[in-house]
């Protein structure tokens, strides 16, 4: 067994940049929606004239389609995903823009017929209606209501109610038909998640920044400490991960 020290220090070495998990593998599980987002996404991608991928992260979900349409464009903010996406998605044909997830997209309106996007951390609906053509379709799979919260509220203490349901699929659909869509179809699963050892908690927070605002090992090593022991004598820490599938219309 690896001690606490050893294990932290080589999680919080390793880079994060991308969105790709394979570090974790053997140290973390995480139960897949049973929609196959990438799948769907793909088949999608093979109907579509022109489509958009908003924060596409390091294009690796993007990549997994087996046929990409004749005008295929992704966003991304984060400077070391933006390196990682040009490299990984040039080589098909993909246009990567550098934009800062807010309000506007840089694109005209009506210019795509399909849009997608995993995990966004923020849905511009909005602007999702302004760059979609008449017809085309938004289709995305978010993080739903109180996810991993068992991991969030051993740093951070118990969340109030109205940050533990943020991110309500409800919400969401309502926010798309006020923005001029049609949704239709709309999916909520709750999913499992293990941790089976320390270094595989601080590489999941250093990736997925907004679990814990602002984390740290050193701001943090207490909690670590103790979730370290937890882990030790159970033999993994059990969260519920949330998520929700959301397609929507504009009307021709």
């Amino acid at each position: 067994m690896r001690d606490f020290d050893d294990l932290v220090a080589e999680a919080a070495e390793t880079p994060v940049d991308g969105w790709d998990f394979s570090w974790l593998d053997g140290r973390a599980t995480e139960q897949r929606p049973s929609w196959g987002y990438a799948r769907s996404m793909s088949e999608r991608m093979a109907r579509a004239e022109a489509a958009l991928d908003v924060q596409t992260g390091g294009g690796e979900v993007l990549a997994e389609a087996p046929v990409l349409p004749p005008l295929a464009v992704a966003t991304e903010s984060w400077p070391p995903n933006l390196a990682r996406a040009t490299a990984l998605l040039h080589p098909r044909g993909v246009v990567v823009v550098a934009d800062e997830d807010e309000p506007p997209l840089p694109f005209a309106a009506e210019a795509f017929d399909l849009v997608v996007s995993r995990h966004p951390v923020t849905t511009w609906w909005g602007e999702i209606a302004r760059v979609l053509r008449p017809g085309g379709t938004y289709f995305s799979q978010q993080v739903g209501p109180a996810s991993v919260f068992e991991l969030v509220e051993h740093f951070l203490g118990p969340q109030p109610p109205e940050v533990r349901n943020r991110r309500d699929p409800g919400e969401a659909r309502a926010e798309a038909e006020a923005a001029g869509l049609e949704v239709t179809d709309l999916r909520l699963e709750e999913l499992r998640t293990e941790f089976f050892d320390i270094g595989a908690v601080v590489y999941f927070l250093r990736k997925v920044i907004w679990m814990v605002p602002g984390f740290t090992v050193d701001g943090y090593r207490a909690e670590l400490k103790s979730l370290h022991d937890r882990i030790e004598a159970e033999g993994r820490f059990v969260a519920t991960t949330t998520r929700f599938l959301i397609e929507a219309r504009k009307p021709a």
